[in-house]
């Protein structure tokens, strides 16, 4: 039987996730209308309230656990005056209607303004954010909020210090829960593309079986002598394997970027023809420093000390006098250093700054092909339109950590608990989940 795919086109469910199709059903969705349909009755307007809700909020739970979390007790604050709470003590809102200290109304006006309602009903779903998958998923530490169920059965998560491998842990006010920086960049950043020459498994069996016969033919072919002579090695004094030959790509990366910072100020600035003529001398330089990293025995140590000697001459350039002479030398230092005299105090100092911010970000987001993910990261595609933190959540995304500071509260005009559905149908849900049939 082939199964259902999880995000549908033709018979959409809003779930909890980043997906590009859920993405496109969340934009195309519209209001169901529940309640204004004649032909239905109570019982069914409830029925599907409950099914549509449900399939966003915890699909992955079972109604059985679901019904155990739901309190009928809707937690809601109400905005109060402070300067009417000072001059009142409230007893004249206890007063009832007809002893004289009711405000009369004013019949005369042209319009009447509309009262300001508290959304209680939204809060249907309130208990299943205190999950901690779901805190998770509403810190943006995870895509979904069944990848973020697996982190925590992984032991990715820690509250208070420990590792808590249970999804549906419940939340206090002031836990700190915290993920693995990891798994929080695997998450959120572009994925990594598989080669395209790579011929990819069909099913999980046939990858376990290529690797089972592989590594049956590869013990098969080894020589029983050689599997004894190579115990029998003794490591101080067997000969050194010979080195890998050293990755230069983040390298040749680093320079060819700074010769493009170097040619976006070439273009967007107004130089003189000597000024220009200069510059392209600096950037011809960092060619030929290119050059060398296509060499064998290149040493990417030397190549970026080399480089960071051209950037160290950009300083020397800031202040300078255009009256006196320049440091006289050979070859392509001379060149470079000639160029940046060339140059204004304010051209020289956006290009430092330029160069400056490039080589922090290296620093902070470096090439490994090692990592699951893009390498430098970057944020995964249609993750903006998700990026919104609930108020009951403090997060700190240097650390991927939040703390929940509270439980989700109804006020004034709104609820703290996100979801795609309006009023009217988390009221039916509601009223199914009371038992009042």
């Amino acid at each position: 039987m082939k199964p259902r795919r999880f995000h549908g086109l033709k018979r959409p469910k809003l779930r909890q996730s980043w997906n590009k199709y859920n993405l496109y059903n969340l934009a195309t969705a519209r209001d169901p209308k529940i309640a204004t349909n004649g032909a239905a009755t109570f019982f069914q307007q409830k029925w599907t309230a409950k099914g549509l809700l449900r399939t966003y909020h915890g699909e992955h739970i079972v109604e059985r656990k679901w019904e155990r979390m739901f309190n009928r007790r809707l937690l809601s604050v109400v905005g109060m005056d402070t300067k009417y709470m000072a001059a009142n003590d409230g007893s004249e809102l206890a007063a009832g209607r007809g002893s004289g200290k009711d405000t009369p109304p004013t019949w005369d006006k042209d319009e009447v303004g509309k009262r300001g309602s508290t959304p209680y009903m939204q809060m249907t779903f309130a208990p299943m954010e205190r999950r901690l998958d779901i805190a998770v998923f509403r810190a943006m530490f995870a895509s979904s909020a069944r990848q973020a169920r697996q982190f925590c059965v992984h032991g990715a998560v820690k509250v208070n210090g420990k590792v808590v491998p249970y999804p549906a842990y419940r939340l206090n006010p002031g836990d700190m829960f915290q993920v693995d920086p990891e798994r929080v960049l695997y998450a959120t950043g572009m994925p990594k593309q598989p080669p395209k020459d790579q011929k990819r498994p069909s099913s999980l069996a046939e990858e376990s079986e290529e690797a089972t016969e592989e590594a049956v033919e590869a013990a098969a072919e080894e020589d029983p002598a050689d599997q004894a002579a190579e115990i029998e090695q003794d490591p101080d004094t067997t000969d050194a394997p010979e080195a890998a030959p050293l990755d230069m790509k983040p390298t040749r990366k680093q320079i060819q970027d700074l010769t493009d910072q170097a040619k976006t100020v070439l273009a967007e600035q107004r130089l003189g023809v000597a000024q220009k003529k200069n510059l392209r001398k600096f950037v011809q330089s960092s060619k030929l420093l290119m050059s060398r990293t296509g060499r064998s025995d290149a040493s990417p140590t030397e190549i970026t000390d080399e480089l960071a000697t051209l950037v160290a001459e950009l300083d020397l350039g800031v202040g300078q006098d255009k009256n006196k002479p320049a440091a006289t030398g050979g070859g392509a230092s001379s060149s470079s250093s000639d160029a940046i005299a060339s140059l204004t105090n304010s051209q020289l100092r956006e290009l430092e700054q330029r160069l400056e911010e490039h080589m922090r970000e290296e620093q902070e987001n470096p090439y490994d092909p090692s990592k699951p993910y893009v390498t430098p990261w970057r944020p995964r595609n249609y993750m903006s339109p998700f990026a919104f933190i609930p108020k009951y959540l403090e997060v700190n995304q240097n650390t991927c950590s939040a703390v929940y500071l509270r439980h989700p509260v109804a006020r004034k005009g709104s609820a703290e608990v996100p979801t795609p559905y309006g009023l009217e149908t988390s009221q039916l849900a509601f009223n199914w989940y009371l038992r009042r049939r």
